[in-house]
Order: C-alpha cells, then structure tokens, then sequence
C-alpha cells in the first residue's frame, strides 16, 4: 500500500507556523517514502471559508515547496458524508440530542461543582420517539452526537508518542453534525481519510483526544485507521508561544527575507534530536525525517534562530537558485563575492551598489591623504588580471611602511565607504581598474 499523507487546513484564515510545520512534516513523510502528499481543503464552514484564505493557502505552499499531488475541497463531497451518516444512524453509532446550548452548559456546571468530569449524560438516548416528536414539535431541531464504545479502553501506538490509551467512559459523545445540518470536523475528515486512502496523519499533539474519538468512528465504518503522529507543539523562547509568533505566516516571513529552505530545516528538526544545520536542498530533510526521533517535550521556535539559519543557508546557495532576485548584471563572481556578508538575498542590492557607485566614504583623514594618493598611484601600474588586491597592498607596505589595519582599512573606506564587509581580494576586481582609480584618486 502506497503512503498517503494529508494536509487539511480550513480556508478561514492564513497559514501559521505550526500549520506550515504540519505541512511540510506531512510532506517530507510522503517524499520519504515515495508516497503521495494530499491537500484537503475542510471548508464546510461556509461562512468563514474564503476563496481567498484559499488562494493564500494554495501559494503559501507552492512558496515553501510543498506541492501537493492531489487536492480536495470537502465542501464538493456533502453527499458522501450524508451517505455514511446515514449508514452511522442506521447502525446506531449515531443518535440525535437536543439539549440547546445554554441546557449543555448548566449541565457541565452543575458536573463540574460536585467535583466530576464534565462528560454529557447521554439523556438524549433515553427519549422516547414520542418525546423526540414532541420537542420537534416545538421547533427544536436536533443537533447528532456519535455513541462512543464504553465496553473497552481505547488503545493505539503513536508514532512519536507510543502507547497512547483513553477511557471512553470518561470522554462525551462528539457532536458530529449541527442542528442546521453542517459539519463538524470529525466525521467527515475520517470519511475523507478512508475514502482518500490515507495511510498516516502528521499533527500537532492537541488532536490527540481526537485521534482516539475517531479511531471508533473508523471502526464503526468498518475501515482500518491511519497510522497517527502527534507532534509537540511549539513553543516561544519564553515557554508558550507568543500570538505574535504563533500567527507568523508565509508573508511574514518572506517580508524578513527568510528563504523557504531556511524555514523547512528548522521546522524538519524542531523537537527532534536532530542539530539544525543549513541544507542547499529539502533532500537532507527528506532523508532524515524519522518520527522515532521526535520527543515529546516542547518544541522551541526562536525567530532569531530562523534568521541566524537563513544567513548560513545564504552562503550556501549558488547564483542560479539566485539570480532572478538579484540586481541586473549581478553575476556568479559578485555573487560569490558578496554571498559570505548578507543575511538575505535582498541585501545582495546594498553591496552591489557599492559596487557599481557612485559611493559616499567618510572624509580621509589628513594623515591618510598622501597615503590613498600613493595607492592610487601603483593601482594605476598593476596587473589587474592576477590579484590586484595583493599586489596593491604588498606594493602600498614596501612605499609606506605600513601593515595591518592601517594598512587595510583607509583603503577598504575610500574604495567602499565602510568599515567592512566582502573580502577586498574578491571585491577589488569587481570594482575594476576604473572604478578603483576614481575612488582613491577622489580621496587622496
């Protein structure tokens, strides 16, 4: 059987971090193993659904990579969730309840003050059809619950978590269906999940209550679960997840320049014993994804680790995977040159200026004058196909005398108006014979 993996976002808002974080585990699983990865759009929330939130979805994954090779929209497939629903009512699996909302909440109060769990009573099993006639009668409609099997613990192996048990005793019926006859998630995702053949579910570990829920709605549908994941969840610096990280999208980080690899290798290894390392390729990702070293305990998500892990994927990336991004006549040379000095491919732009000119430096000082003046005048009478840098400065320290930073920086300031920055052996000849007279000819 082939591995299916799903991705099922609702299209009522943009994709967070741990969305993208459950995508791409999803995805890197299916690549892994030579399976096939799915976007489920769960759109039955009509009202809050948006083509938009859609369309953003949709190019939030195609920016990170993760293409899906099939995508569905469960709002095209009501009439087989009806069709098993039907099957569910006819069984017994699933019974109408039709206590209104503020009825549910004085239960669970009334529960919760005599010091037990809040689980609904299953009152609703008890009516007669004479009494359901009669609430229908005045105007209740019912909302439809799924009758969990009490005769025995629920039991499965995690794929990060182990053994995972839970007492249905102590859990309430699921609300599957509203009174106006929408969906829940429950039901239909495990009708989809069957229908759609999925053999592995990657999510966070707050679906773990979930997961148990439906494992019964899988048996009383007669098919074999998927193999679940329960992952961490992610946490700030600080302990919990701050909403301001916690809502950090695809926008968010393409606006801090964070390449799309960059944000995979984190988010591959965050809570896995795994180092995070800078990769040229999602393939180092695909090759380690491992769910038995997953741990359990909080994942960190530190946004100047992302950053620190964008700046070193930089350096890593040749000019093709570049170029379009980069500056009009911005070749593989001066890309190689300025690649080891920015944190973001946008930042190239600031150094090729430098480049190219016109530049502003600092006033020389005076005793620095006659210096840039003597530099000029070897520059002129080098051999520039060689290494100019070199033969400037070893010609600059026999004329003058001097060495190290006062040797390097006056000139480093006059050729760039800085401090710092590429190595001047690789920048000088980017800068060229003309280029480099002007300047120290202007300082000096």
């Amino acid at each position: 059987m082939p591995v299916i993996t799903r991705f099922a976002p609702s299209p009522t808002g943009r994709l967070h971090v741990g969305n993208i974080r459950a995508a791409l585990h999803n995805w890197l699983h299916a690549r892994r193993q030579g399976g096939l990865f799915l976007l489920r759009l769960d759109d039955t929330d009509a009202e809050r659904s948006t083509a938009l939130f859609a369309d953003s979805i949709r190019a939030d994954l195609a920016w990170l990579g993760l293409a899906p090779d099939a995508e569905y929209r469960q709002s095209d497939r009501f009439a087989l969730y009806e069709a098993q629903f039907q099957r569910l009512v006819a069984s017994g699996h699933v019974y109408p309840a039709y206590e209104t909302q503020q009825e549910l909440d004085l239960k669970r109060k009334i529960l919760a003050g005599r010091g037990l769990p809040p689980i609904y009573d299953r009152a609703a099993l008890r009516l007669s059809d004479t009494d359901r006639v009669a609430l229908e009668a005045e105007g209740r409609r019912p909302h439809w619950r799924f009758r969990l099997d009490h005769d025995a613990p629920i039991v499965w192996h995690d794929l990060i978590r182990g053994e995972q048990r839970l007492d249905p005793k102590l859990l309430s019926d699921p609300v599957i269906r509203r009174e106006d006859g929408s969906w829940l998630y429950m039901l239909p995702s495990v009708i989809d999940d069957i229908d759609m053949g999925v053999t592995h579910v990657v999510r966070g570990e707050d679906h773990t209550t979930n997961t148990g829920l439906q494992l019964q709605m899988f048996a009383a549908l007669g098919a074999v679960p998927p193999l679940f994941a329960h992952e961490a969840l992610l946490t700030g610096s600080e302990g919990k997840l701050s909403k301001r990280l916690g809502s950090l999208g695809c926008d968010a980080f393409r606006g801090e320049g964070i390449e799309p690899l960059a944000l995979a290798a984190l988010l591959a290894r965050l809570g896995t014993s795994d180092p995070v390392e800078p990769v040229e390729s999602m393939a180092p990702l695909i090759e380690g994804l491992d769910f038995a070293r997953f741990g359990r305990a909080p994942a960190r998500f530190d946004l100047d680790e992302l950053k620190a892990l964008n700046a070193r994927i930089i350096h890593l990336l040749p000019h093709e995977a570049v170029a379009d991004r980069l500056p009009a006549g911005m070749d593989a040379a001066a890309w190689a040159a300025i690649r080891p000095n920015i944190a973001t491919v946008a930042e190239a732009a600031d150094w090729w200026r430098v480049i190219e000119g016109p530049i502003d430096p600092p006033p020389a000082p005076e005793e620095d004058r006659a210096y840039l003046a003597i530099a000029a005048e070897i520059a002129a009478g080098i051999d520039w196909s060689a290494n100019p840098w070199a033969a400037l400065t070893a010609a600059l320290k026999e004329r003058s005398g001097r060495k190290g930073k006062p040797l390097f920086l006056p000139l480093r300031r006059a050729l760039t108006g800085l401090d710092h920055g590429p190595d001047m052996a690789t920048l000088l000849p980017l800068i060229g014979r003309e280029g480099t007279l002007q300047r120290l000819r202007a300082m000096g």
